[in-house]
């Protein structure tokens, strides 16, 4: 019983990973430093999953880090509120559409698209696994690709299980705390995370831009 206690709370631990996977392990940069983009322009996401809620929520988390970085970004809902009165409201169409388009429509210098290939939380043997996963592309406004990035992170919440609990209480336990994050998985804390690796901490990392010293000093 002891053995299946320890087993229990060895597997119901925290488990958050990530991995870059760079499209170009060298990491050529020279495109981007060509393009010197100084604002970007961040458009509505493809949705690949099935929550139809996740490219409003994505939206939100992209401003903050590229502002970090020191770039100018359009405020995002107000650039899908001008896409929409242009008739664009699918990311499909959107992301169809030339990048010199785009960026002229709003005077941009580059235009981030991000595809959400999952965004999903899935029941694993007394635990639910929250994964979100990301493709970002980012084009000058000539329509040169000028970065790209894909990152994927899981979460699977921690028990909490107390030192000598019987496995029966572990088991009410991990079904519970499973349940609840099925029915109410937070996809923000993974989705910020995946965005500060990508364009601040990573080894995807986007160069400062103009702005970096001022976003320094708030």
């Amino acid at each position: 019983m002891k053995s299946l206690s320890t087993a229990l709370v060895a597997f119901l631990t925290i488990s958050l990973s990530g991995c870059a996977n760079q499209i170009d392990n060298k990491r050529d940069l020279s495109s981007f430093s060509a393009a010197s983009p100084r604002s970007i322009l961040v458009v509505p996401s493809i949705n690949k999953s099935l929550d139809v809620d996740a490219p409003s929520y994505l939206l939100t988390t992209l401003t903050i880090p590229l502002a970090e970085k020191g770039y100018y970004v359009f405020p995002v809902h107000t650039v899908k509120t001008v896409l929409e009165q242009e008739g664009f409201y699918e990311g499909e169409r959107i992301h169809a559409q030339p990048p010199e388009t785009l960026a002229k429509m709003f005077g941009a210098d580059a235009v981030l698209y991000v595809t959400i290939n999952r965004w999903d939380a899935r029941y694993v043997i007394l635990s639910t696994v929250v994964t979100v996963d990301f493709d970002y592309r980012m084009v000058s406004k000539t329509g040169v690709t000028i970065w790209e990035a894909k990152k994927t992170m899981q979460y699977s919440p921690n028990n909490n299980a107390q030192q000598g609990a019987s496995p029966l209480a572990i088991l009410i336990s991990a079904a519970i705390t499973a349940a609840a994050t099925r029915a109410a998985p937070n996809y923000l804390p993974l989705t910020k995370q995946a965005n500060n690796e990508v364009f601040l901490s990573g080894p995807t990392a986007i160069p400062d831009g103009p702005y970096a010293k001022e976003a320094g000093k708030k």
